[in-house]
């Protein structure tokens, strides 16, 4: 019988599909427009969609974000997404792995991602608050390239049995200067701003995942969790709470990190103005996981296949050649979003 823990990540799961059906993201990057360059001076077939960085090097802007694992079911998922991730070429992040630092029965529902992925660029993921010795031991668990420390206050906050002490920082920063893969801090879906970005800075991070709001909703995900409709348990007034996407890649501007993006993305299109707004490469992980959880594994494949043979074309428009290029494009703010970015002072 699986324990309490694994059953949680099941209800995550089931919980984050059935809402992705019920509300389907719209992309917080619809409030803003690229603009258009009719002589772009450029060839589709040479465009370069590699990600400009030594330590990830990926051949494409876009990778399989964490989602699950933890129990039998979520290991199945994580086997499927570490088999598309080798046909397509992506690299994947798993889900949180605390599990598996107290459960060793769930350990196998991450293992199963480098088993089917042997050369694949892989992830491992570990929620803030724990040591960098157990950090090492998430890495070695799937043999990582990379980690991610997910910071999630909103989530534990909401959650019943979350955490309520948020002392984060000493940890944080004795994982990115111990551990010797490229360690990513990574927000759940509740969007970071100037502050939190230089503070993970003055601690030497150098990847930095806004995470924003407009995808997966951790506040809904436990709130259903907790069995709570519209009643004095509810938490329904935190559903907006964060910034979006797009607002928190606004919060970069002055940022000497090599920032990551996840929330909402449901398009190609949403990967080029992620970069755009100064974006390294954008995770997906709802629309993938609906995807695949509907149509199929194969179907999963032909989609991220259709997105990178549409990224060059997209480039093209702009007049890009190159990750490079991207942050020199123009464009265009939302009334919304353009208020956001001068209230923040970030013109």
């Amino acid at each position: 019988m699986e324990s309490e823990h694994a059953h949680r990540k099941d209800e995550h799961l089931a919980l984050a599909e059935a809402e992705f059906k019920k509300n389907p993201p719209i992309s917080s990057l619809e409030q803003i427009r690229l603009i258009h360059r009719s002589l772009p001076e450029t060839n589709v077939q040479e465009i370069n969609l590699q990600v400009q960085d030594s330590a990830l090097g990926w051949d494409y802007p876009f990778y399989i974000e964490a989602m699950t694992g933890g129990s039998q079911k979520t290991g199945e998922i994580n086997e499927q997404l570490a088999k598309i991730a080798k046909i397509t070429g992506l690299a994947m992040a798993v889900g949180s792995q605390s599990i598996a630092l107290k459960d060793h029965n769930a350990i196998s529902s991450f293992e199963v991602a480098r088993k089917s992925n042997p050369d694949g660029f892989l992830i491992a993921n570990l929620g803030a608050g724990h040591t960098a010795h157990e950090a090492q031991q998430v890495v070695d668990m799937i043999g990582a390239n990379a980690l991610e420390i997910h910071v999630n206050v909103a989530q534990e906050i909401v959650m019943a049995e979350g955490d309520r002490d948020f002392h984060w920082m000493e940890s944080i920063g004795e994982i990115i200067n111990t551990i010797h893969v490229p360690v990513i801090i990574k927000e759940v879906g509740f969007g970071m701003d100037q502050q939190t970005i230089k503070q993970l800075e003055q601690m030497g991070a150098q990847y930095i995942n806004v995470g924003g709001r407009s995808g997966t909703n951790f506040a809904i995900i436990e709130d259903r969790r907790n069995r709570t409709t519209v009643t004095k348990q509810s938490h329904q007034y935190l559903y907006d709470w964060g910034q979006t996407t797009a607002e928190s890649l606004l919060e970069t501007k002055d940022s000497h990190a090599k920032i990551l993006a996840t929330g909402g993305i449901t398009s190609p299109l949403d990967v080029v103005k992620a970069q755009v707004l100064g974006a390294k490469a954008v995770g997906v992980a709802g629309y993938f996981l609906h995807d695949l959880l509907k149509y199929g594994p194969d179907h999963l494949i032909e989609t991220i296949q259709l997105w990178q043979s549409h990224l060059p074309k997209l480039y093209a428009l702009v007049g890009a050649n190159g990750q490079n290029d991207l942050p020199n494009v123009p464009y265009i703010l939302s009334p919304e979003l353009n208020s956001y970015a001068q209230q923040r002072h970030l013109d």
